[in-house]
């Protein structure tokens, strides 16, 4: 029998006191925060198991936001009032969650467009000690979701990024629904340093490199169409949040192994190995193969995850060079989105097509991922610049075909030298 690590003690609170605190943060949302508001607080009277909190966080609103939520605070139980002088909606959830008592927290967004059936399940695993922290997801199979085909693309490939650039494996970092555990939310909100849309992200990569359980959700979602979020400019401070933490946990500067000490589950122990056995994978390799769960040697397998992974950047690629082309221009918009992508893509490519982990001759792969993306930007870069000086003005279907064909190209050479440098003895 499998012996487990010690089981976290399930919550425990008095009968009168707040078992969830939920938390909505809002800025200049005097209409929808009242109707809102009443919605959820009869759904958890009626379905929610354990005595609850609501608490709406006014960030610094310049309409009647906080006199709707003050008038809310008197006529409905167990609804509380937070006001920051300041905006951002990390700012609001780590100030509302740090001076909570309650011991599981969770967020969700003012329009409420998740489904609230998926409340208890989302905080359920917390309740009895499961898991660490809950997310809501948009983009599991079971999951439905209304919204444009722009922001699917958006999603899918800002969560594509954080798989490939920080080795993130949750499905969605940006859905409005999510919960986390007190005891652990003490411990990491000091380390998250957004105050803004990337503190999800942060938050979720930390907890998974501290070696927590995240639970996740199917969700149904229904967009708002009335949402004020400014795509571009979310965009790119998410990208500039990611490279933040990147160098973060590629420095040491963040303190993982305390918090590993601290927060992380123990580690499973598997039976013990036979003569010509690995622990936990049965018989051992023959020569030219390689471990039971890792990616076979063969060409024709690697070539298929190595297109796939190869479609998904292109697809990152081309979202991020039409949302900073008109901001940037069209030759930095294209460094920046291959630049991106590129550091995304060797690290999608030395886990999923090499089968590679773990940080032994990570820079040097890095390196030649990085000679790949030289070899692509010039590809692109002549391709813009032959383009242009055909046309001065060219259409952007043409331009971004054109972009197309260079990065096949390019995607040809990285295989390439990514097999040299990664598989081929």
């Amino acid at each position: 029998m499998t012996e487990l690590g010690e089981p976290r003690a399930a919550v425990q609170a008095r009968p009168t006191a707040a078992v969830l605190d939920v938390v909505i943060p809002v800025y200049n949302e005097e209409a929808d925060l009242g109707p809102c508001v009443r919605r959820l607080h009869a759904h958890l009277s009626a379905h929610f198991p354990y005595p609850f909190q609501i608490t709406i966080v006014d960030n610094a609103s310049v309409d009647d936001t906080l006199k709707v939520a003050d008038g809310l605070a008197g006529e409905l139980p167990g609804v509380e009032v937070l006001h920051l002088d300041a905006k951002g909606r990390g700012r609001a959830l780590s100030a509302a969650w740090s001076a909570s008592s309650a011991p599981v927290l969770a967020y969700m967004d003012v329009d409420l467009s998740t489904d609230l059936a998926a409340l208890l399940p989302l905080v359920a695993p917390l309740i009895s000690g499961h898991s660490d922290l809950a997310i809501g997801t948009r983009l599991a199979r079971t999951s439905r979701v209304v919204r444009g085909a722009k922001r699917e693309v958006i999603s899918r490939a800002y969560n594509l990024l954080l798989r490939g650039a920080l080795a993130a494996r949750f499905s969605d970092a940006q859905c409005g629904f999510k919960a986390i555990r007190a005891d652990v939310a003490a411990q990491l909100l000091p380390l998250v340093r957004d105050t803004g849309w990337f503190f999800d992200t942060e938050l979720l990569v930390l907890a998974q490199r501290a070696g927590l359980r995240i639970h996740e959700v199917p969700v149904d979602w229904v967009d708002d169409p009335d949402s004020r979020v400014d795509i571009v400019a979310t965009a790119l401070a998410d990208l500039r949040g990611m490279g933040r933490l990147g160098r973060a946990l590629l420095t040491g500067a963040l303190p993982l192994a305390d918090l590993r000490a601290q927060l992380g589950r123990a580690p499973l122990s598997g039976p013990r190995a036979q003569p010509g056995e690995t622990p936990l994978t049965g018989p051992l390799p023959e020569a030219g193969q390689t471990p039971s769960g890792q990616v076979p040697a063969g060409l024709p397998r690697q070539l298929v995850r190595f297109a796939a992974v190869g479609v998904a950047s292109t697809l990152a690629y081309l979202l991020l060079f039409v949302a900073t082309r008109g901001v940037l221009g069209a030759q930095p918009a294209n460094l920046l989105a291959l630049l991106v992508t590129a550091v995304a893509n060797t690290a999608a490519n030395r886990r999923l097509t090499f089968g590679i982990s773990g940080r032994r001759h990570a820079a040097r792969h890095h390196a030649q991922g990085l000679l790949a993306f030289a070899l692509g930007l010039a590809l692109t870069s002549g391709s813009l610049a032959v383009l242009h000086a055909v046309h001065a003005v060219p259409a952007r279907p043409v331009e971004l075909a054109v972009l197309v064909a260079a990065n096949l190209a390019a995607t040809v050479l990285r295989f390439v030298l990514l097999r040299l440098g990664m598989h081929h003895r």
